[in-house]
């Protein structure tokens, strides 16, 4: 059944893409994130959330083999898709997007190396110190830092604890933030 839905045909099922993208946007935008654990509230760290959650995600998938790789391989596609529109949507000219399009991808991609380590060891002070890098450079000590870590440590858990069935049928569950 999976197979026919992201196999030759894995456009065709949009339904499932949509829904799976919509829930990691929903959690990306928890409002405890910006006002109570001072993410900035700008392109640039609501780029930052997403990226976490899309990378949390993508951690829970890889290995997986058959339609969990290509739901893994469609949601990555989607998340650029938006990253692309939405620096059109800043007004970013078209000679301009491709250039920031290639340091996005390299920024994204060089954090899911340090969230890797740092969840593959269970530190969660080598994953605050990598948050704190990424999503408030400018901070210095950035004091909400463990909270995060402690929140995609939990959301890495409960991602694992997740059938992988489920998530390829369109649901996935993050915690809340704040209660981690």
């Amino acid at each position: 059944m999976f197979q026919r839905l992201f196999g030759r045909e894995r456009h065709a099922n949009r339904a499932i893409t949509e829904a799976l993208y919509a829930q990691i946007v929903a959690a990306a935008r928890q409002t405890s994130f910006y006002s109570d654990w001072n993410v900035p509230d700008t392109p640039l760290g609501r780029f930052e959330m997403l990226s976490l959650h899309m990378y949390l995600v993508q951690h829970r998938l890889r290995g997986e083999g058959g339609a969990a790789a290509e739901v893994a391989q469609v949601l990555i596609d989607e998340f650029f898709l938006d990253v692309e529109h939405s620096l059109r949507e800043l007004g970013i000219s078209d000679v301009g997007v491709p250039k920031r399009m290639k340091k996005l991808a390299k920024m994204f991609y060089g954090r899911t190396a340090a969230y890797d380590d740092a969840l593959l060891d269970d530190d969660l002070a080598a994953l605050a110190a990598a948050l704190a890098r990424n999503v408030r450079p400018d901070a210095g000590e950035w004091r909400e830092a463990p909270l995060l870590a402690s929140y995609v440590s939990a959301a890495s858990g409960q991602l694992a604890a997740q059938p992988t069935e489920s998530i390829v049928s369109g649901t996935v569950a993050f915690p809340v933030a704040g209660t981690a």
